[in-house]
């Protein structure tokens, strides 16, 4: 079988399950370190003819990740898509189980059992402190409802100030972001390269926590790692 694989998170995934099933992947799979497969573009800006030129059996993405229209030119060619939703870690688990079982026909890797029992035994905190979350700046977005980096952070006692925002990832002028009522600003390293020199500054009256983007938004094996790294960043 030939996978390729249009999602950083699903590149991970797959290839630390089954690494000879993977051929191809995006620029931003950065995951396992030293991965060496085919190169097929960005995650909103593949290559689509060069998809198709590594003859995969299976292209998994994501359907927040990856662009409609890309999606469909490969299924046009005949290639099965398998498109991923995932807004919860409960999402996260069945759909990776779905990709890694169901798709690619593998033994349910042991990674995923792990990575379920670490979120099973995470204890709530009793005082949930409430955050905004940026992603970008330039202009400025934040979380807003039904996202997965969100549902991460309320598990760990982290409420996100706009999680009943009508959309999902909104634009919020800074000031609004300052007077939200917010307990902490949480700044991760992607999609925006939020360091200790550029982000914090922008919210002189909250303390801000920086996390690794990878135990946030990622859905795959650093979920086994990401409750304990994430709650010690949160610290």
């Amino acid at each position: 079988m030939r996978v390729v694989s249009l999602v950083p998170s699903l590149t991970e995934a797959v290839a630390v399950t089954a690494p000879g099933l993977l051929v191809g992947a995006t620029d931003w799979c950065t995951h396992p370190a030293g991965l060496t497969v085919a190169r097929i573009g960005g995650t909103k800006n593949p290559d689509v003819p060069a998809v198709l030129a590594l003859r995969p059996d299976l292209v998994v993405a994501n359907e927040e990740e990856n662009r409609a229209p890309d999606l469909a030119a490969i299924e046009a060619a005949g290639i099965e898509v398998l498109v991923t939703e995932i807004r919860t870690l409960d999402q996260a688990f069945e759909e990776l189980e779905r990709v890694l079982v169901t798709a690619c026909g593998r033994t349910r890797p042991r990674w995923l059992d792990e990575a379920e029992a670490a979120w099973v035994a995470l204890a709530r905190p009793r005082a949930p402190r409430r955050a905004v979350v940026p992603i970008w700046r330039r202009p400025w977005m934040v979380l807003g409802r039904n996202t997965f980096a969100g549902d991460l952070l309320a598990r760990l006692g982290v409420d996100n100030v706009y999680a009943d925002h009508a959309e999902r990832y909104p634009r919020i002028p800074l000031d609004a972001l300052n007077t939200a009522g917010a307990d902490l600003v949480v700044l991760p390293d992607e999609p925006y390269r939020f360091t200790a020199d550029d982000g914090p500054e922008a919210f002189p009256a909250l303390p801000a926590a920086l996390v690794d983007g990878r135990f946030l938004t990622w859905y795959g094996p650093s979920l086994a790692q990401a409750p304990a790294a994430l709650r010690a960043a949160l610290r």
